[in-house]
């Protein structure tokens, strides 16, 4: 048996899923023999099954090169997105100095769960390579590099301490943000439509995400993971994991105690310090972004 990560790849006859060996690619479905793993949403619903079928197709001697492969997301039309805010804890901190304000307790000391919103899945997820066109309504995007969680067995009400066990694999999102439209200024604080999170979060091409979806097996643990961000050469977050306030568990834990998670659901586990926010520094034409997860590897995009 050999290790493998989940790709998708545009072959002649469209969007397949691959199994990625080293530098070489295997069309997972010819590969195993299963025409159900054609996509990689069909080996997620597959998933307990799926995987030791797919560690012994991983083991044939020869595949195509993976250089001449043009990679998709890969999960291309994810089922949901769900995304962290406020969940590290050197971020919340460069932010309340952004702010003039203490930092002040987190929202696990004051008692509180895990925070998610959610943004749109066809429109906003890109692949490695992509080019993100900034949105015109907006001069602030910002970057904010994510571990990202791939569902990979359904869970309705599981406790933290089994929440991993119906993750399939890990793969490196980047949650760009729109900054200057989050909030509705001429609505006053307390008004309950102050924020504009579409606006802000769901832009098309927001989340580009990939480069691939590495089995949770080759993880091992989730909160031990160093995750970079660079835009151009300069770099911009540099953190770990084991900063956040809630773990990768316990945000999984939430989620289905409110609703039943469902393989090909993706959870963005929240960003560390360094955006761009707090420095008055953002995305700016022609520039390209770079994102780095231990264990998983590098995800390229440019914007435009």
């Amino acid at each position: 048996m050999s290790d493998f990560t989940l790709v998708t790849y545009r072959a002649a006859i469209g969007p397949r899923a691959g199994l990625r060996v080293d530098e070489e690619i295997y069309d997972a479905a010819k590969a195993t023999g299963k025409a159900a793993y054609a996509s990689v949403l069909g080996i997620l619903a597959d998933w307990r099954a799926a995987r030791g079928v797919l560690e012994k197709a991983a083991a044939k001697p020869k595949g195509a090169p993976i250089k001449k492969a043009k990679l998709l997301a890969p999960l291309l039309y994810p089922g949901a997105i769900f995304c962290a805010g406020a969940n590290y804890t050197d971020h919340m901190a460069e932010m309340a100095r952004a702010q003039n304000r203490p930092a002040g307790p987190t929202m696990k000391e004051m008692g509180e769960k895990p925070w998610h919103f959610i943004k749109t899945s066809a429109g906003s997820v890109v692949g490695p390579g992509a080019t993100v066109k900034l949105p015109k309504y907006s001069q602030a995007v910002d970057w904010e590099v994510e571990l990202v969680a791939v569902i990979g067995r359904t869970a309705k009400d599981v406790p933290v301490e089994k929440a991993l066990d119906y993750v399939a694999g890990y793969t490196i999102a980047n949650d760009l943000s729109a900054r200057d439209v989050m909030k509705r200024d001429k609505l006053p604080p307390e008004a309950p439509f102050k924020f504009d999170w579409v606006s802000q979060k769901c832009f098309d091409g927001s989340c580009p995400l990939g480069p691939w979806i590495v089995p949770a097996s080759q993880i091992g643990d989730p909160q031990r993971l160093a995750l970079k961000l660079w835009v151009g050469e300069e770099l911009m977050q540099d953190s770990n994991t084991e900063r956040m306030i809630f773990s990768t568990a316990e945000q999984i834990a939430m989620l289905a105690s409110r609703v039943t998670l469902n393989p090909g659901d993706i959870v963005l586990t929240g960003t560390p310090a360094g955006v761009g926010m707090p420095r008055g520094r953002f995305l700016r034409p022609g520039e390209t972004v770079r994102l780095a997860i231990e264990k998983i590897g590098e995800l390229v995009h440019r914007v435009a």
